[in-house]
């Protein structure tokens, strides 16, 4: 069964143009111009991926609020913002608000390509058999990859499916520097250095949330990241 892909995009052309392009890869893709078509559909059923455009109409923000409304009906779907707009404070905002990956429009088919095939990798993940390698136990967390759950000190911490794969590719390897390369290699990512760093730092925030003193998650300046095991 084909993966059905939600494009969200005001730009007739370009909306056009992506949805040929998915097709033939043998995607199904449904397209919604604005905000308002977009939330209808998702309310009678969810995609499995969605792209969204930031700007939509004469919404300057409407990919955001979007992107909000998915992550209410679903932690774990994978969201990609997709637009014009490239600088920090909107790649920082969108990954606040929960999205995978945030790409511009002058990116390559290909890489566009790549990014949504490495995220449809992670998301069939759950349905492999468990093994018990999916466990991780480290201290006070617990991570369960056939679920994709993370609980810290019993309580659970929603994290999307970049976050969880991220986290999980350090703390797998607790006291062990991970580069951004080992990284986006063992969480099966095509990301950048900037997208990397604000994912780790929304990881941690959403620990501090529940534990102020929460420390594990390091960053080795000049090398990558690490899980700081137990009597680091």
């Amino acid at each position: 069964m084909s993966k059905q892909i939600a494009l969200v995009e005001d730009d007739r052309a370009l909306r056009d143009n992506y949805v040929s392009a998915l097709s033939k890869q043998g995607y199904e893709v449904k397209a919604y111009a604005n905000r308002q078509q977009a939330e209808l559909a998702f309310a009678k059923q969810l995609p499995d991926l969605a792209i969204v455009d930031i700007g939509l109409e004469d919404e300057i923000d409407g990919g955001f609020a979007v992107c909000q409304t998915l992550r209410s009906l679903s932690k774990t779907l994978p969201i990609i913002f997709f637009t014009a707009r490239d600088n920090d404070y909107d790649t920082i905002c969108g990954l606040r608000m929960g999205a995978d990956d945030y790409l511009t429009k002058d990116i390559s088919l290909p890489h566009l390509l790549a990014r949504i095939a490495a995220l449809f990798r992670r998301t069939e993940l759950l349905n492999e058999p468990q093994v018990p390698s999916d466990l991780i136990e480290a201290g006070d967390l617990v991570m369960d990859a056939k679920r994709m759950t993370v609980k810290w000190k019993g309580q659970f911490i929603e994290l999307t499916v970049t976050e969880f794969w991220m986290l999980h590719a350090i703390a797998k390897y607790a006291g062990h520097v991970k580069s951004r390369q080992q990284l986006m290699d063992e969480s099966k990512m095509v990301v950048d250095d900037t997208t990397i760093t604000s994912h780790i730092k929304r990881v941690r925030k959403k620990f501090v949330q529940i534990d102020p003193s929460f420390d594990r998650v390091e960053t080795v300046y000049g090398m990558g990241y690490r899980w700081k095991a137990e009597h680091a």
